[in-house]
């Protein structure tokens, strides 16, 4: 098994961190549209990145690494770009009257961060092949979702 560095830590971290803000995000989105089957689709999605920040995190504490207790100041960051984004879907609601789709452009908008995040984990040498199968394996997943979305948005 490769050494696991910083790097390795630092990226797992991240995107369980994005993808558990990413769950609370699109449950709040999912509870803001009035379309039915976006509620639906919203609600799926947040499942869906709830169980990719728990698959992350199985998978990085087989390898040794602890994500929720590891913080990085890339990570906090990344947090705190979610709450906005999120603030950002409540904020939307309430003034256009739950307009569906400024909803789903700020979902949109949380996509474009998360999928900038799975690049850039990516992009290390240091992750370990299975790591690399599941983290391009949700990224492939999360831009579907964003296309999606823009699809959507685009149609209202």
């Amino acid at each position: 098994m490769a050494a696991i560095t910083g790097e390795t830590a630092r990226a797992y971290n991240d995107l369980v961190e994005i993808n558990t803000t990413a769950a609370k995000g699109y449950q709040e989105a999912a509870e803001g549209v009035t379309n039915a089957e976006l509620k639906s689709k919203l609600s799926q999605m947040s499942q869906h990145r709830a169980q990719f920040a728990a698959e992350l995190t199985q998978h990085a504490q087989q390898l040794g690494i602890k994500p929720e207790q590891e913080s990085t100041v890339e990570g906090v960051v990344a947090e705190a770009a979610a709450a906005v984004h999120r603030g950002w879907i409540n904020l939307k609601s309430a003034i256009t009257g739950q307009d569906d789709s400024a909803i789903l452009g700020e979902c949109e908008t949380g996509d474009a961060v998360a999928l900038q995040s799975y690049e850039t984990a990516l992009k290390s040498n240091e992750l370990p092949a299975d790591a690399r199968d599941v983290i391009q394996k949700q990224h492939g997943a999360i831009l579907s979702d964003k296309n999606w979305i823009t699809q959507q948005k685009a149609s209202r």
